[in-house]
């Protein structure tokens, strides 16, 4: 007969090492950052020990079991309910070593669950360079659970902690408390009498937990509605304010533990101020601050833009010379058609890109890692505040940067309503990682590639501009739905600082490694069968028609005496106008027209809401259909377009048109599928589309109109 799995719990503060410490027990890779709200799911993990099998859950990053936000509602619905799926047979607390007096409150209120705990102080390598000790067993005999010293970035202890834990595996009453570290009042002992006689007469359950019952009844989603009704009932019979008792408990731990801390934790004297302190004088000055942090930004996407040229030129290179070799080598027929001007095509349009992606995410990790996003938070909470926003809004805006779908996530960390979908709604406006192959083509159309202000790259400028528009157009949206929606006041902002820490490298290139293979594969699946339907649409029309352009081609080629390569253009040109897609870009050019834009972007703004990165791949397919000439590159095919007058497609107006629509625009179906499972309704998403779109066409069709 299978034993049965032990489920074994993470969990500690934001910024403890919980996640770190997951990946390393389980081999599992999850992203690991030092902000907080990163891990916002429950994630599971598997392991064996002393040859049973053990699930390992990683609850969010919480501070107590008094929730202030999703993520932390997320550990009270568990530990609260013995009877949840995930609800854990023993708990590794993980805690930071050198932020000791901080990360106690949860580990006592676990105690009082009842559960069996093994208490590990992550961060000892930290703690051992700045000359931090700590008295182990003098900590384990006081607070009546083992302790453990680990660094989950080097590994160190985690042998030690493993066999900890088999122990518990094998005999769990023995990591059991065996008194309470928090007595009950008399109003909390008559609240708790009660709830056990008349909420859960059935069964026995530990006495903290029935006052964690009684304080969150109204919000606990697995109580029934007569458990609730019963609750309320002796909450309000017996004077019980959560509130009030909240507080008073919470001090009281805090009175008890704080003292053992400076018992056991001894730090070395003669040093005023810590290195993260003197850091944090700079880095979080009201006035410095800002301007440091868009400093490091203008760095980050000056870098994008001009780290990622040499690269980005070998995979064009690499492409274009695949795409002719496979003509040339393949037989003459549709089949060689479209793996060439249908899949490569579309791929190398979009796989061109990585290397900019790659950089993006590399550079955000490692200010992630070592500490740098929690000041962003803090330093900018006052000024979102006037925008309706949360400082824990930055935390999605500049995720944002990477993808919205994470980005809307992550504003479960946000408690109040309203501030949550201010942020849900606009961060959007963001710039994503998938913006940047349209930024990349065409900023070159807009400003020239040798073109320099001073050491900088100028279409790194403009790539920095075009963040700040899409940042400048959140900050404005949020202001107008400060005043249109109605909601609850602010929310206060609670935050830990951690200590500024060097990068873990490894951590780093995990991330940089998923980020970019997720945008390839997801990317690339809906760009390969997009580019399939594209090359189909365009290949073929109604019964006819493409004999009929073939012959109106030919034609004008013989009264023009047009060369065989003209012709063979012609031909491409009249066909493509004449298939399905031409077709279906012709219907919308009329509502498009006053932007700039003609047939072929049409199919690219439609195609590109599956995804915005389609508009590069449906490009290279468009122009690969529509040219005979292989070696010319994606960009030098749009350049050469012309309209029927003469004058070029890509001006610098449809250009910049383009640009803002890219910008502005809702092109996105996964994420507002998320925003809709974020909202619980599909108001919020259509209300998102109807504005966002409304305002990149309305930006679009002034700056045409400005500059044609």
């Amino acid at each position: 007969m299978m034993q049965r799995p032990f489920t074994l719990a993470l969990v500690g503060n934001p910024n403890s090492g919980k996640s770190s410490l997951f990946n390393l027990l389980t081999g599992l890779r999850q992203k690991v950052a030092n902000f907080p709200g990163v891990t916002v799911d429950v994630k599971v993990g598997r392991l064996s020990l002393g040859g049973r099998p053990v699930r390992v859950v990683d609850l969010p990053g919480a501070y107590s079991l008094y929730p202030n936000a999703d993520d932390e509602r997320v550990v009270l619905n568990v530990l609260a309910n013995p009877h949840d799926a995930n609800y854990p047979d023993g708990v590794v607390y993980v805690a930071d070593l050198t932020n000791l007096e901080k990360h106690l409150l949860l580990l006592t209120q676990l105690r009082d669950l009842g559960l069996p705990v093994v208490l590990a102080l992550n961060m000892a390598d930290i703690a051992e360079r700045e000359g931090l000790e700590i008295d182990e067993e003098k900590l384990a005999r006081r607070l009546g659970v083992p302790v453990v010293r680990i660094s989950a970035r080097d590994g160190f202890q985690v042998d030690r902690l493993r066999a900890l834990l088999e122990r518990m595996v094998q005999a769990p009453e023995a990591f059991r408390a065996d008194k309470p570290f928090y007595r009950l009042s008399p109003k909390e002992e008559a609240v708790v009498r009660r709830m056990a006689r008349e909420v859960t007469p059935d069964e026995e359950q530990a006495p903290y937990r029935l006052l964690l019952w009684a304080h969150h009844w109204h919000e606990l989603p697995f109580l029934s509605e007569a458990q609730r009704r019963a609750a309320a009932a002796i909450v309000e019979e017996e004077g019980f304010q959560p509130l009030r008792h909240q507080i008073d408990e919470t001090m009281a731990r805090y009175d008890a533990f704080l003292p053992l801390i400076r018992e056991v934790v001894r730090r070395p004297s003669g040093e005023a101020t810590s290195f993260t302190d003197r850091l944090d004088a700079v880095l979080t000055h009201r006035v410095a601050g800002p301007i440091i942090f868009f400093a490091i930004m203008f760095v980050v996407f000056q870098a994008i833009y001009a780290w990622a040229e040499l690269p980005m030129g070998w995979i064009e290179t690499f492409f274009a010379e695949l795409s002719a070799t496979l003509k040339q080598h393949l037989p003459q027929g549709w089949v060689s058609d479209l793996l060439t001007d249908g899949v490569v095509a579309g791929l190398g349009g979009i796989l061109v890109f990585i290397p900019q992606i790659a950089i993006l995410f590399l550079l955000i990790s490692i200010l992630e890692e070592v500490g740098y996003m929690a000041r962003v938070v803090y330093l900018f909470d006052r000024v979102l505040q006037v925008f309706g926003l949360n400082g824990r809004s930055i935390v999605a805006l500049i995720s944002g940067g990477a993808c919205a779908i994470p980005a809307i996530m992550s504003t479960r960390t946000i408690s109040n309503w309203k501030e949550r979908l201010i942020t849900i709604l606009v961060t959007p406006f963001i710039s994503c990682s998938a913006r940047i192959p349209v930024y990349a083509v065409l900023v070159g159309f807009v400003v020239p590639a040798d073109l320099y202000w001073g050491p900088f790259n100028a279409q790194g400028v403009a790539f920095m501009g075009l963040y700040l528009l899409g940042i400048s157009a959140a900050l404005l949206a949020a202001l107008v739905f400060k005043y249109v929606l109605k909601g609850r006041g602010s929310s206060f902002l609670l935050l830990e600082l951690p200590v500024y820490r060097p990068p873990h490298w490894r951590n780093v290139a995990l991330t940089v490694y998923e980020k970019v293979r997720t945008f390839v594969l997801e990317a690339g699946r809906i760009i390969l069968v997009i580019s399939i339907v594209l090359w189909f649409l365009a290949n073929y029309g109604p019964p006819g028609a493409m004999a009929e352009a073939q012959q109106q081609a030919l034609t004008e080629a013989a009264a023009n005496q047009l060369s065989e390569t003209e012709t063979e253009n012609l031909v491409a040109a009249k066909k493509i106008q004449a298939s399905w897609a031409g077709h279906l870009g012709k219907a919308i050019e009329p509502a498009i027209a006053p932007l700039g834009f003609d047939w072929k972007i049409g199919i690219a703004l439609i195609t590109s809401f599956a995804a915005r990165e389609v508009f590069v791949g449906t490009m290279a397919t468009i122009y690969s259909i529509g040219s005979t000439d292989d070696e010319l590159t994606i960009r030098q095919y749009m350049a050469r377009d012309l309209r029927p007058d003469g004058t070029p497609v890509f001006s610098v107006a449809t250009a910049v048109s383009l640009l803002l629509f890219y910008v502005l625009a809702m092109q996105c179906m996964s994420t507002m599928a998320v925003v809709r499972r974020e909202t619980g309704s599909w108001k919020w998403p259509l209300i998102q589309f109807v504005f966002m779109t409304g305002l990149a066409y309305t930006a679009s069709f002034i700056a045409w109109h400005l500059l044609r």
